[in-house]
């Protein structure tokens, strides 16, 4: 099956980079004891790190999953409800929390002769519960869906049954799931989970998205009723950002923690424990020790870049935020986009599997 950035199936082996022996030879100096300035010139700060590949990119990387205490958890809970057929299940965090990462890992953890799998990213918010049932049918191996509605809900019944007479389960993964905003979407992942067979389900749906998905669902109480898990992606504690850093940098093939304890302690406050926000902020820090020729990223450092990279205020936001919530109120939603041409990201996602 093929991957592409908005309707995802199962994800295809994802090619790992050359091993650090595979690189041109590296110098004999370890890192910051460079000669000349040429030296430096000529080397990038992978080299300089002694690094085999980007530890800190934001790119969806498999190799790079770093199974937390929570994530492990949220996956075991995760795959007992499709396991069992439950009908629908819901991971919320706030953004960057790992929640598509995590989506990718659970779409890689269900074994093909068991399910019939599929991950379908929402890119729009306008986008009409009819293009969205098509989308699902598709994924799930419908051939040629019907433009008519009750025509295409019997395809796709169809299609169930000959999945649950082979002996495998249909699950549909989907991720940004808080821009599922009408209640006509709403009602039609109600009709579809009244799709059974009197033992069980035969389709299960996963949610992975912000906590407004919570709010979404209030627009059918029904919907809401049927929800059989939740669970939340927290923030890193300051520990667990730690074993983060240390879990990428070691698959980087560094042969050293470049961070110092006081620079792992402003990473930490800074980023608020959210993973992409401490990717940013480690990837700007390695490049700026690399380019002032330090050994090593001290506290003073980490605390510069994280200022330059405005997140003193993204802190602040955040802490509002969580008290925000706390309280039970949430934000105000934004102005609903402009209806987007549904025909223009058919083809944008047809152009996608050919690419």
């Amino acid at each position: 099956m093929q991957v592409v950035s908005s309707i995802t199936t199962r994800r295809p082996p994802v090619a790992r980079s050359q091993t650090a022996s595979q690189h041109r030879p590296r110098r004999a100096a370890t890192s910051g004891t460079y000669d000349s300035r040429e030296d430096l010139v000529s080397m990038t700060y992978l080299e300089y790190f002694e690094l085999s590949q980007e530890p800190f990119s934001n790119a969806p990387v498999s190799r790079f999953y770093y199974n937390s205490v929570q994530h492990a958890q949220a996956l075991t809970r995760l795959m007992h409800a499709v396991s069992y057929m439950k009908g629908l299940a819901i991971l919320v965090g706030d953004i960057g929390a790992g929640k598509t990462t995590l989506a990718r890992r659970m779409l890689d953890s269900l074994p093909e002769q068991e399910y019939e799998a599929a991950l379908l990213v929402i890119i729009h918010s306008g986008i009409t519960a009819n293009w969205l049932l098509k989308r699902i049918a598709l994924q799930m191996g419908v051939e040629s869906p019907s433009e008519e509605k009750l025509t295409l809900l019997t395809q796709l019944y169809q299609r169930l049954l000959q999945i649950y007479e082979q002996g495998r389960k249909a699950v549909v993964l989907i991720d940004e799931a808080q821009m599922l905003q009408t209640r006509e979407i709403m009602e039609e992942f109600r009709g579809l989970l009244n799709l059974e067979v009197p033992e069980r389900k035969l389709i299960s749906f996963v949610f992975f998205g912000l906590p407004e998905i919570e709010e979404n669902l209030k627009l059918d109480p029904p919907l809401a009723q049927r929800v059989s898990l939740r669970y939340r992606l927290e923030p890193f504690s300051q520990e667990s950002t730690e074993a983060y850093l240390k879990h990428r940098l070691r698959l980087a093939g560094c042969p050293r923690n470049p961070f110092e304890p006081e620079a792992v302690e402003v990473v930490h406050r800074f980023s608020g424990g959210t993973p992409r926000v401490i990717n940013t902020l480690c990837d700007n820090a390695l490049f700026e020790a690399f380019i002032a020729k330090k050994d090593s990223v001290d506290g003073p450092l980490a605390e510069r870049i994280a200022n330059e990279l405005g997140l003193s205020n993204l802190a602040k936001e955040a802490e509002a935020k969580a008290a925000r919530e706390r309280a039970g109120l949430f934000t105000p939603q934004k102005s609903p986009l402009p209806k987007p041409d549904l025909s223009e990201i058919d083809r944008y996602l047809e152009g996608l599997k050919r690419a």
